[in-house]
Order: structure tokens, then sequence, then C-alpha cells
């Protein structure tokens, strides 16, 4: 596992080498996980704007659209600015149910300069699909995506 994910990360350094465009760069990184890590029904993000979280670029089903950050696991990543690790959506406080087919959940707010960027989203069918490894290398992942952003 640890080696997929420093996969990814080379990848993703190879990959956005000299990009500049904001949604091009979130709209292949979303591919790159969805389509590399397992058990996946949603991978992408969401954008702070407006004192609210706003759909940016995914794959998987259609999606929320406004998060407020009070709300649900994207909501609390936002506003703790703390990775959520969610074994069980259903048992989450306020949890929202974009997509009822989701189980799990892992949520790595980005933060730049300070300021709130937006969040990582990534959802699972699957129960407990993700655990302390993807807690460190998603928190990886996004301090090598901030560089590019």
């Amino acid at each position: 596992m640890k080696e997929r994910y420093e996969l990814l990360i080379q990848q993703l350094d190879a990959l956005f080498e000299g990009e500049s465009d904001q949604i091009t760069i979130l709209s292949n990184a979303s591919a790159l996980l969805f389509h590399n890590l397992d058990n996946l029904n949603w991978a992408g993000f969401y954008l702070y704007k407006n004192s609210e979280l706003i759909l940016g670029p995914f794959q998987g089903k259609v999606a929320c659209m406004h998060i407020p950050l009070n709300k649900g696991v994207c909501g609390k990543a936002a506003s703790t600015r703390e990775i959520q690790c969610i074994e069980n959506v259903h048992d989450f406080p306020g949890h929202i149910a974009c997509d009822g087919a989701s189980n799990s959940e892992i949520v790595v707010p980005i933060v730049i300069d300070n300021e709130l960027f937006g969040v990582l989203d990534i959802d699972s069918f699957e129960f407990s699909n993700f655990n302390e490894i993807d807690v460190t290398y998603l928190g990886l992942f996004i301090e090598h995506l901030i560089k590019y952003l």
C-alpha cells in the first residue's frame, strides 16, 4: 500500500511539472486517485469560496454542489483543518449523503499559505476502507499537490 502511494506521488510530480492551471491540475489529480486506489466510488475536490465548499473537479457520480463548513465530513475537515478518516459515514453526526452507496470516507483539508483552499474528498462503498496509511500518504499527496496550485 505504501509503495502504491509513493508511486502516485511520483506520478503526480511528473504529471504536473510545468503545469499551472488549477482546474487542469485538480481534474487530473482526482482521476489519478480514483483510478489507482481500491474500492472507491468518488474522488474529488471541494473548493472554499464565499464561506462554503463548492464542488470542484472529481471522478464519480454527481455530487453535492454546496457544503457549509459545519456540515458533514467535508465541512468538519475544512473547519478544523484536520484530516477526517471515517470508517462508517452513517454513524457520523450530520453526514451528508450525496451518494447513498458511500460507506466510508476520508477528507484531507488543503491549506495554502495558512488559507483554506478546499478539501480532497474520497468515498468508498466499503466500510473501513481507509486507515492510517491512507491518512499519512494522502496528506503527503496534498503536500505535493499544493506545490502546483
